[in-house]
């Protein structure tokens, strides 16, 4: 995460191993920090939402059989929809979700962090068919297991991702003791990561906290809860708080 400017890159080396996430910052300097969903996740989210599409086509058959072959046609209209509308319409409509997605607190969105938008979300699903080769996703996992974010073909070629997004979030502020500097001179990347590592205290439990700071102890001087209330206090440094 952060340390002396020597140790730097063994630092940022360790933070790699805590986390699956993308950091993405903004042109404003504000830093991103994207969870990457796993393959197993997203395939209880493919299976709900695969449930959801047969039990429309389902109901839908069953009603427009009735209409001979009028209602033949309808259905192929139908069928269509259900298996290529339905994920691009809930991803661009819903803020990246389907109802599986919702149902596993996942979300799609552009690799900047951005909202994934119309093409990016035609591109992602158009490319199913070959992350399904050979069968049940096969070219997709492969993908998913060898890539840092878990990202099948579809979702590097539209440069998509999908991160983990809670609905709830933790509301507790971890104590601070006012503004302090650090022990040590920080460098640019690592005075971002100490801001980063304060504007997402309320998101993480204690036992989080505790274990980045003890990744800060060379700025801090501590680890443990105390780490956790200096390294906030560094931030509040930083950020010319009192």
């Amino acid at each position: 995460m952060m340390s002396r400017p020597a140790a730097s890159g063994r630092s940022a080396q360790n933070r790699s191993t805590l986390d699956t996430v993308r950091d993405v910052y903004t042109p404003e300097g504000v830093a991103l920090r994207l969870p990457a969903a796993g393959p197993v996740p997203r395939a209880i989210a493919w299976l709900i939402d695969t449930a959801v599409r047969w039990g429309v086509l389902l109901v839908a058959g069953t009603v427009l059989g009735l209409l001979g072959k009028a209602g033949l046609g309808l259905y192929t209209v139908i069928f269509f929809m259900v298996f290529w509308g339905y994920p691009i319409l809930c991803e661009t409509l819903f803020d990246g979700q389907t109802p599986g997605k919702r149902a596993l607190e996942l979300r799609v969105i552009a690799d900047d962090g951005a909202p994934v938008g119309w093409l990016a979300s035609i591109v992602r699903n158009l490319l199913r068919t070959v992350d399904f080769l050979p069968f049940g996703y096969g070219v997709g996992l492969v993908a998913s297991f060898s890539d840092p974010w878990g990202r099948r073909l579809g979702d590097m070629v539209a440069k998509t991702m999908v991160i983990h997004a809670p609905r709830t979030r933790q509301a507790v502020r971890a104590a601070t003791e006012g503004a302090h500097a650090p022990l040590h001179p920080l460098l640019p990347p690592e005075q971002m990561a100490v801001i980063a590592f304060s504007e997402r205290t309320a998101q993480l439990t204690q036992e989080r906290r505790e274990e980045l700071a003890g990744i800060a102890a060379p700025v801090v001087g501590a680890g443990g809860a105390l780490g956790v209330m200096r390294l906030q206090a560094v931030a509040n440094w930083l950020l010319g708080r009192q």
